[in-house]
């Protein structure tokens, strides 16, 4: 079977309680393989900001569950798992091929258990090369591991650069996000954070956007401010090293406060540099970042699926 020359019905699990990265990107591979021709089911956890998307945008919707995947995987091409819990129902109760989506960059829990349910996957997506390493560790067969990074919507508008406006970072009080490194390097360098709660809003006026964590499997949301054209500071871990090219569409930085401090000065202070940072990066989400690359690698991973 040929997922890119025959209309396919995808199950998509998703078991998140909230509308983070991971859900955004289910909503968007299922617009994009729905203008392809598709079909998409989606099951997400009852009431959540994503089972509501879903059903907004006209999806057929149910609550995400070990029997709305037995019931469903019988009529359907197959499963594609976008998180943790959901990859373990759908090892039990799918009746079809599974796919699984796999977007942090941790080590894979080593346990009879988990040795089972990665076995039942026939091809897993990695959001970045950090991410599919870890795969590859785990005991992974290379050939089922395909990495295709996440998508920027086409409808994101522009921002505003503007280096008197306060620069942006993600609001977050998770332990692996770096707010506390942020909060002491913005100090030091007397430059004004805005922790934010919803990023696209924030970075229509904005100096930088401030992406500090200790461990990412990509950064959806320096993938936002670069297609808006807000100049992006972040990590040097995981796959946010791989999201841009160090001094020429973002700038990389160690996890420390004088070296997060010292970059983004650098934002504010070389103008020459940051247009070339802002250009650039706009051109890297509309080639490597673009729905276009999410979708057509996305079918491509469910034909080597469905064709073993």
């Amino acid at each position: 079977m040929s997922a890119k020359g025959s209309a396919l019905k995808i199950l998509h699990v998703d078991t998140g309680r909230e509308m983070r990265g991971g859900q955004h990107q289910v909503l968007l591979l299922a617009k994009g393989l729905h203008d392809h021709g598709h079909e998409n089911i989606v099951l997400a956890r009852s009431g959540s900001p994503l089972f509501q998307a879903a059903s907004g945008a006209g999806f057929e919707t149910e609550s995400a569950g070990w029997t709305a995947i037995f019931r469903n995987s019988r009529r359907v091409d197959l499963v594609h798992v976008h998180d943790a819990r959901g990859h373990t129902l759908a090892a039990g109760a799918a009746r079809c091929p599974i796919v699984v989506s796999r977007r942090v960059a941790f080590p894979v829990r080593q346990s009879l258990p988990s040795t089972w349910k990665y076995r039942r996957a026939a091809r897993y997506l990695a959001v970045s090369r950090c991410v599919a390493a870890e795969l590859s560790r785990a005991g992974i067969a290379e050939d089922k591991i395909d990495v295709i990074y996440d998508a920027v919507p086409d409808e994101v508008q522009p921002g505003i650069w503007d280096p008197r406006a306060p620069a942006v970072a993600l609001a977050s009080w998770d332990s692996q996000k770096g707010r506390d490194l942020v909060s002491a390097a913005a100090k030091l360098a007397g430059i004004e954070v805005n922790f934010s709660n919803d990023i696209p809003v924030s970075l229509r006026v904005a100096s930088m956007f401030v992406y500090i964590t200790r461990s990412e499997g990509l950064g959806s949301a320096a993938l936002i401010a670069m297609a808006m054209g807000i100049p992006v500071v972040a990590s040097r871990v995981g796959g946010l090293a791989e999201v841009f090219d160090d001094g020429t569409s973002g700038i990389h930085t160690d996890n420390t406060v004088e070296q997060i401090a010292a970059a983004m000065r650098k934002i504010l202070q070389d103008g020459t540099l940051t247009a070339l940072l802002i250009e650039n990066a706009r051109r890297l989400t509309t080639t490597r970042y673009s729905l276009h690359q999410l979708v057509s690698q996305t079918l491509t991973s469910y034909e080597r699926a469905l064709n073993g």
